[in-house]
């Protein structure tokens, strides 16, 4: 396993490596050029059994934020993450689907009856559910615009997401 600074990340490649799917680490230290725009890269190229391959950024979330009674279903992302990851699409061509995976961090065990499948990683609970970026760009709302990002309403973020398995 390539070593990853991001607990999330590394959680999700422990969690393809565990489920035996072929993947490709994505080095995410540069910027593509592509056309004269500089593109963010994604995290993972996913290879599926059930349909398209996946082009995967991932977004780690803890779970609830901000401690007991915090908030749940966090499912924001920058407006240069949907941006970079739909143009990859479009470059890979129609065997690809970009993809928003939310890694999240079960960090209260009180919650862990909110998610039908957890997966221990190093002594931590996380659990996987993606969303189609052009699903989420369709139904996205405004977070920040100074900082650019972007979220789902909790109903359009519980219809659209799905556990990760599901693509595999």
């Amino acid at each position: 396993m390539a070593k990853r600074s991001n607990h999330y990340d590394a959680a999700f490649e422990g969690f393809l490596r565990g489920t035996r799917t072929p993947h490709v680490v994505v080095d995410e230290t540069r910027r593509a050029l592509l056309r004269d725009a500089s593109l963010k890269s994604m995290d993972f190229i996913v290879y599926s059994k059930a349909g398209r391959n996946l082009l995967v950024d991932v977004k780690g979330r803890r779970f609830p934020t901000g401690g007991p009674g915090g908030h749940k279903w966090e499912n924001w992302a920058t407006e240069d993450d949907l941006d970079s990851l739909l143009q990859w699409e479009r470059v890979f061509g129609g065997d690809f689907r970009a993809m928003l995976v939310f890694a999240y961090h079960v960090v209260d065990p009180r919650c862990l009856g909110e998610f039908p499948r957890a997966f221990r990683f190093r002594d931590q609970l996380y659990a996987f559910y993606g969303v189609w970026a052009d699903e989420f760009r369709g139904a996205m709302r405004g977070r920040s615009a100074s900082w650019e990002t972007v979220s789902l309403p909790a109903g359009a973020f519980h219809r659209l997401r799905t556990p990760i398995e599901e693509f595999l």
